[in-house]
């Protein structure tokens, strides 16, 4: 675990480099970085009594922490120099407008000194985050578990991944389909997951494009049986454990970070009395007594398991009932492997087996998982709206059944520069291709429609989305009619899906009333 920090590539020219008199410390360039290689903290003045002379450090400006200093700071030799920090940054230099609360900067010549000042913020006390806000600005100040991949540049999809270990924590199991996010996940002989100050980090393993979802399945009834035995035993060993640890033990709310360091401070109290005795029953329970603290199950995947390859598992999986959350990171196009349409490449793109343009519309595997009517569905896209993609990891986190998220992921084979890839994914969303919504059934129990509609209707034509991707662009120049077409159809399938969608996301009453 947490290997890749030792590879240290150092291939960017440029890297970014924090001005603190013009931040407005949002940590959206923390969000935002692919690569975890940009990190922030805050912490006690004391703390900075040997730091190096040009570390930078400012006020933290949060009431719930007085008399704090906030630090962001670059990791120069994991930097990718991919700028997509640069380019999410809300905070404009006043004296000099062309100037961001972050710049990039030659690393050459600072190369040395930012890597002491790196050196020197790993060693800073990481917050308690059980005292932390599950909001976009201080999720990102949770560890983040998913460091440094060999992912591309600027890739969409790591920042997902990033903030699910940040979300979850080392409680995080997760299963891997086979793709891009198990090659830069698992690429022996370094891995990017890691652990934190306890040894503890995500547990992940890599499946197939075909069963990915059935061996995720399989973790969480183990996971569940392993709780099951620990319980029964637990109780069975009633009359000889404190009565009010055993009680707490089995009615322990873990629905929050609070309620996990509660309840791992109990199992680690069981653990001591069980050292006592030296019967079959509690060398057995000492075995699984870590099961009494929750687990998160993760099944993780590209478009091209979900949507294609492995549909038929993730299916089984929705239908199963069980506490298992998906998350789909959605290229629209086989991006590992060459390229190839899957079902979720939209009308239009050119890519390998639809060479002349996508004829069909994009699947629509949020509705299909809607029908169930238990399973928590969003659709996300970072760069779009953060703070309802930090809520629909939360939300999926915490549902007690079934969950899907699917998001919205550029890639290097849409034919840009990823520099540019959250205002793409925010120009997917307002001209209608990537709608975002939450389905979520715990709705229905206030009388409300689990459907919510987190975008707007689009207040821009398709064309101002898809213009800027070689994908759509190459059919304009080999066969201009066939792409006016083409972009005509795609048109009306985001304008009509987009209806849909309103028709169900609207309120319970108007239907009554029509």
């Amino acid at each position: 675990m947490g290997t890749s920090k030792w590879e240290k590539r150092n291939i960017a020219q440029e890297i970014p480099i924090w001005d603190p008199e013009v931040c407005i410390q949002c940590n959206k360039c923390v969000q935002a970085c692919p690569h975890a290689a940009i990190r922030s903290n805050f912490y006690d003045p004391q703390e900075l009594a040997d730091a190096p002379d040009c570390f930078r450090s400012v006020d933290f400006r949060a009431r719930e922490y007085p008399n704090k200093r906030f630090t962001i700071q670059v990791a120069p030799e994991d930097c990718t120099g991919c700028s997509l920090c640069v380019a999410v940054c809300p905070a404009k230099n006043k004296s000099n407008p062309r100037e961001k609360a972050i710049n990039m900067r030659m690393q050459e010549p600072l190369l040395e000194a930012e890597r002491a000042n790196f050196e020197f913020f790993l060693q800073l006390p990481q917050p308690d985050r059980a005292t932390l806000k599950d909001d976009v600005k201080f999720t990102q100040f949770k560890e983040a578990l998913f460091e440094y991949s060999g992912a591309c540049a600027g890739c969409g999809e790591t920042p997902y991944l990033k903030m699910l270990t940040q979300v979850c924590g080392d409680r995080l199991l997760m299963a891997n389909a086979t793709g891009c996010s198990s090659i830069y996940g698992g690429n022996l002989p370094t891995t990017p997951y890691t652990c934190n100050a306890d040894g503890r980090g995500p547990a992940w393993a890599n499946s197939l494009f075909e069963d990915n979802a059935e061996f995720g399945l399989g973790m969480r009834v183990a996971v569940d049986q392993q709780k099951t035995i620990a319980r029964a035993l637990l109780s069975s060993l009633g009359g000889t454990l404190d009565a009010a640890l055993v009680e707490a033990l089995l009615q322990a709310d873990q629905s929050d970070e609070a309620g996990i360091a509660a309840q791992r401070e109990r199992v680690v109290r069981l653990k001591a009395a069980l050292q006592q005795f030296d019967t079959l029953q509690s060398r057995r329970l000492l075995d699984v007594a870590d099961y009494l603290v929750e687990k998160s199950v993760w099944i993780v995947g590209g478009d091209g398991w979900a949507y294609d390859i492995g549909f038929g598992g993730v299916d089984h999986v929705l239908a199963s009932g069980r506490n298992v959350n998906i998350l789909v990171l959605d290229t629209e196009v086989y991006s590992n492997t060459g390229g190839q349409a899957s079902k979720s490449t939209p009308i239009g793109a050119i890519a390998k087996f639809a060479a002349s343009g996508k004829v069909t519309g994009k699947k629509d595997l949020g509705l299909i998982a809607m029908n169930y009517g238990n399973v928590y569905v969003a659709r996300v896209a970072l760069g779009a709206k953060d703070t309802q993609t930090v809520n629909a990891i939360y939300e999926a986190m915490r549902h007690p059944g079934p969950s899907l998220i699917i998001a919205y992921s550029h890639c290097i084979a849409h034919g840009y520069n990823l520099a540019s890839g959250m205002e793409q994914q925010k120009l997917a969303v307002d001209s209608g291709a990537w709608p975002l919504y939450r389905y979520d059934p715990a709705r229905h129990a206030s009388g409300e429609n689990p459907l919510k509609l987190d975008s707007r209707k689009p207040k821009q034509p398709l064309y101002t989305y898809t213009d800027n991707e070689a994908r759509f662009r190459m059919l304009k120049m080999k066969d201009p009619d066939r792409a006016k077409e083409l972009a005509r159809l795609a048109q009306s399938f985001v304008d009509e899906r987009y209806e849909l969608y309103e028709r169900l996301a609207q309120p319970y009453a108007s239907k009554t009333e029509e």
